[in-house]
């Protein structure tokens, strides 16, 4: 018996996803060779330490640019309301396993909502604090007390996204069928009904 196929994302929604996580990468690599010494043969991808400093900053402003495709498109729907406070309440049966036990939700989850929101904060943090050290462009108009703290904040937003995109990237592989949604930009109707029903419900309207 044939299984009805939902589209979940668009190709562009889907071209756009992945230049984000292209640039991720660039971008924690890069960053990581200065994060602390022992990182610092990553460097190498970039033709060495000089080039992967010159390099890094465009990377990130260039995953910020690409993110804001996303968060533009996707905002609405990670709004969130009520109902995502039982959701949260119940978040252990989820990591149990026990999707049986969670509250309808439509698109996203508080889960991947919180995903969405956590990774805006911290891409605005990168850009905004990496803009005042950025060397030799902006620097000389920061007062250097400040570009510390902002070295600072920098590190630690990195981290931040560093483990919220892992964390993103687990579920992903961890609920069967996730991936094709944003590989193939489908999924079935079984996997919509399963894990988000009300939006199996909307879809299904029309």
């Amino acid at each position: 018996m044939a299984t009805n196929m939902l589209q979940r994302y668009s190709s562009q929604e889907r071209m756009n996803h992945w230049m984000v996580v292209a640039l991720f990468a660039l971008a924690a690599l890069s960053g990581f060779a200065f994060f602390y010494p022992w990182l610092y043969f990553l460097s190498g991808i970039f033709g060495g330490g000089e080039l992967a400093r010159t390099l890094h900053p465009f990377f990130g402003v260039a995953m910020v640019l690409s993110f804001s495709g996303l968060f533009f498109r996707l905002r609405a729907d990670n709004a969130i309301g009520e109902a995502d406070k039982a959701w949260a309440a119940k978040m252990g049966e989820m990591v149990k396993g026990n999707k049986e036990a969670m509250p309808p939700v439509g698109k996203y989850n508080y889960g991947q909502k919180m995903v969405f929101w956590v990774t805006s904060i911290c891409l605005l943090t990168l850009l905004v604090t990496g803009v005042m050290f950025w060397s030799p462009w902006f620097t000389p108009s920061v007062p250097i007390g400040l570009q510390r703290v902002a070295v600072l904040l920098h590190a630690v937003a990195a981290v931040g996204l560093v483990l919220t995109i892992f964390a993103h990237a687990y579920a992903a592989f961890w609920v069967k069928g996730t991936m094709r949604a944003m590989t193939e930009g489908v999924v079935s109707e079984g996997w919509a009904k399963a894990n988000h029903p009300l939006w199996y419900k909307e879809v299904a309207k029309k």
